[in-house]
């Protein structure tokens, strides 16, 4: 069902949308002809030409942005999508015009003007996108342009799904109680509207929109129920999934020759994502090295003199698909450190440390040289801290989806350190912390770990 509100947003969209590129359109001509910044090379056509196809250009637009789905309107639609749609919308747009001009054998043909129209097409309808929804955020968060839900369960998941509603107040849904077939002595503090049985009165007597069923997997059979109750109603309903042990890790959806198919473990980074991280990663780790490389020369002399061995350390460490490599390190132990113990855990006061370790150890200065694993692809700047073989088959058996953190690059920081669980801090956290990364990861939250790591100092008093 469209709601006219959502009518009145689709037209709100629309027309900012085609205003805008009628604006990137002409000014793309003005900018290449005009403006004296582009060189002008051969004879400026006729400014007749441009504002001639300006009809034609708003017709394809409105076109392509309907087939790419710029007026998908709803409330939980993310930002991520909409610039996606935009850019969709821009590409095609471009290629409808070129093709018409192409075929109708128009004399105002320019590829400069042409990359300028597009450019300018996506920067204005992104932003004028951005603007319009911080103004409709901010409004529903005030109460303005609100809809209602009820949540069907009383359990963890039913009430994680109510918090998560009050947070997200931007989106104006506002739940008005839950729905529960047998509600116990530990569903009083919630307000109980009724049973599903009853979901078709509640739903007309409260002006409900919106069900959200958040039940355990043990009871997805009411979801069944759910939906054939509601199916002579106008109301939109979804489904809360509920995968226990899998906190932390998103889902997608893909269709397998019309089958749905929900993936439970993947990474962020595939295609132009790691194209993206793996450019971050050589650039900033090579101005690191540049910069740093007076500092690496006068901790490497000092090693030297205060013991006998070699400069840096080699340890196996476990990374990308739980393949091992030698990870680098200032050396902060005696050369003989682990000839008796073996692979242990650190610990505080560790009697294997040199008086120089023990500095470089509180000061995280032993991980300089793993700007040189991060320009060898074994290591990213941003990723869960990696660890050594013998360590990963234990807690493997013991920390659930720990091996999860083992579907990107291992990291010099990650958003656990910054958070304070690095050293002897608890392993689940660490685990709950990086599997957050692993999900929510894009290049802004890089660029926010390595300023937080900045920020907060290199100084760890759990580091040892």
């Amino acid at each position: 069902m469209i709601k006219r509100r959502s009518q009145i947003l689709c037209f709100w969209f629309l027309t900012w949308d085609l205003v805008l590129t009628a604006i990137a359109w002409v000014s793309a001509y003005y900018l290449r002809f005009d403006s004296g910044w582009v060189p002008v090379s051969k004879e400026t056509p006729d400014p007749y030409l441009c504002w001639r196809n300006l009809p034609l250009v708003i017709l394809l637009s409105a076109v392509a942005y309907e087939i790419t789905g710029q007026y998908v309107i709803h409330r939980l639609r993310r930002f991520r999508e909409e610039v996606i749609a935009v850019f969709k919308g821009t590409a095609l747009l471009s290629l409808l015009v070129m093709a018409t001009t192409f075929y109708t054998h128009d004399p105002y043909e320019s590829r400069a003007s042409m990359l300028l129209f597009s450019v300018l097409t996506m920067a204005g309808v992104l932003t004028a996108r951005r603007m319009s929804w911080m103004a409709i955020r901010y409004l529903r968060s005030r109460g303005y342009n609100q809809t209602r839900a009820v949540i069907v369960g009383t359990g963890r998941v039913a009430r994680k799904t109510a918090r998560a509603l009050r947070h997200a107040s931007w989106m104006g849904i506002k739940n008005v109680g839950f729905v529960a077939d047998q509600p116990n002595r530990w569903t009083s503090d919630l307000d109980v509207l009724g049973t599903i049985a009853d979901l078709p009165e509640i739903v007309r007597k409260y002006g409900v929109f919106h069900v959200f069923i958040a039940v355990p997997l043990s009871r997805y059979n009411d979801a069944r129920q759910v939906f054939d109750i509601l199916s002579r109603s106008l109301v939109e309903v979804r489904l809360v999934a509920d995968i226990p042990n899998l906190a932390g890790l998103s889902l997608t959806t893909t269709n397998l020759d019309g089958l749905p198919v929900i993936g439970l473990r993947e990474s962020p980074h595939f295609g132009l994502n790691i194209v993206v991280k793996r450019a971050m990663d050589i650039a900033l780790s090579l101005v690191a090295l540049v910069v740093l490389s007076p500092v690496m020369l006068l901790i490497a002399t000092l090693v030297k003199l205060t013991s006998p061995g070699p400069v840096f350390y080699r340890q196996e460490r476990c990374g990308l698909n739980g393949e091992s490599f030698q990870m680098l390190k200032f050396r902060s132990m005696r050369l003989d450190a682990e000839q008796q113990t073996g692979a242990v855990w650190a610990r505080k006061d560790d009697p294997r440390r040199t008086a120089l370790g023990t500095f470089l150890r509180q000061t995280s200065l032993d991980e300089l040289p793993q700007f040189i694993n991060v320009l060898k692809g074994d290591m990213s700047l941003v990723g869960p801290r990696p660890e050594r073989p013998v360590f990963i088959s234990q807690f493997s058996r013991t920390i659930p989806n720990y091996m999860a953190r083992h579907c990107v690059k291992a990291g010099i920081t990650g958003w656990a350190q910054v958070h304070g669980w690095r050293g002897n801090t608890s392993l689940r956290k660490r685990v709950q912390y990086d599997l957050y990364y692993i999900t929510h990861w894009n290049p802004w939250l890089d660029f926010r770990i390595l300023w937080m790591t900045v920020w907060k100092g290199i100084i760890h008093r759990n580091a040892y």
